[in-house]
């Protein structure tokens, strides 16, 4: 059985993917669902992105944890690449991606965005620094697998996300290829939140050199719509 370490996407918590963690734990797999830094509702929304990946650091020394399989889901990318980037092997033993981004060094998740998102963050910011996906958005290129009212429900359970995170260029001393954990991607082949022509596979798991590719049915919010179904891509994407 194996240890996982399930880090969300922007304007989420850990809470959003306590559906997706019950199969996993139900399959005899411990399971656990940090919030990052930023994140939680009273957090400073002028938390940075080394903030975050600082956050995913000192969970790991507060649980000990060792052997992980850690996942992050779209931004989370980012941050999970932080930490791999300083945890090494030792630590992580297989890195998953599951519609995330993955940067190199020096690149902002605003980078690796198509423009008009990065018009859309930076007009929606609010003057304490979080930005909000707005709902037409959410709806259409988020979670558009989901009825209304499961989307509206999901929708209004979201925070306001740090833009900082999004500006920030990480900083990294390894290329992800040459991570020595194993690695994989997963790809919902109905997630639209990034547009198919610029969109998450090939053009950023490839930046994995070696990786394992496994496709799953949902949107970008199969958390939601789709918990069991994504929890055996994660199971299938984390084995040895």
């Amino acid at each position: 059985m194996a240890t996982f370490v399930l880090v969300h996407g922007a304007w989420h918590t850990g809470e959003h993917l306590e559906a997706v963690a019950a199969p996993l734990r139900n399959a005899g797999h411990t399971v656990h669902l940090p919030t990052l830094a930023g994140n939680r509702p009273d957090d400073s929304r002028a938390t940075t992105l080394e903030n975050a990946i600082q956050s995913l650091l000192e969970y790991f020394d507060e649980h000990q944890l060792n052997d992980v399989v850690l996942l992050g889901h779209s931004y989370g990318g980012m941050v999970i690449t932080g930490a791999a980037d300083r945890l090494g092997a030792a630590r992580i033993r297989r890195l998953v991606y599951w519609n995330a981004f993955v940067p190199l060094n020096g690149e902002a998740l605003n980078d690796l965005v198509p423009p008009h998102y990065v018009d859309l963050f930076q007009q929606v910011q609010q003057p304490d620094g979080g930005v909000m996906l707005p709902w037409p958005i959410w709806r259409d290129a988020f979670i558009n697998d989901a009825t209304e009212a499961q989307a509206r429900q999901a929708y209004d359970n979201l925070n306001p996300h740090p833009y900082n995170t999004f500006a920030d260029p990480i900083v990294l001393q390894s290329h992800p290829a040459e991570f020595k954990m194993g690695k994989s991607y997963i790809n919902c082949v109905q997630d639209i939140a990034l547009p198919h022509s610029a969109g998450w596979h090939p053009r950023l798991s490839e930046r994995l050199g070696l990786f394992r590719y496994v496709v799953a049915g949902g949107s970008h919010e199969m958390c939601f719509t789709d918990p069991v179904g994504l929890a055996k891509a994660i199971m299938q994407a984390g084995s040895d």
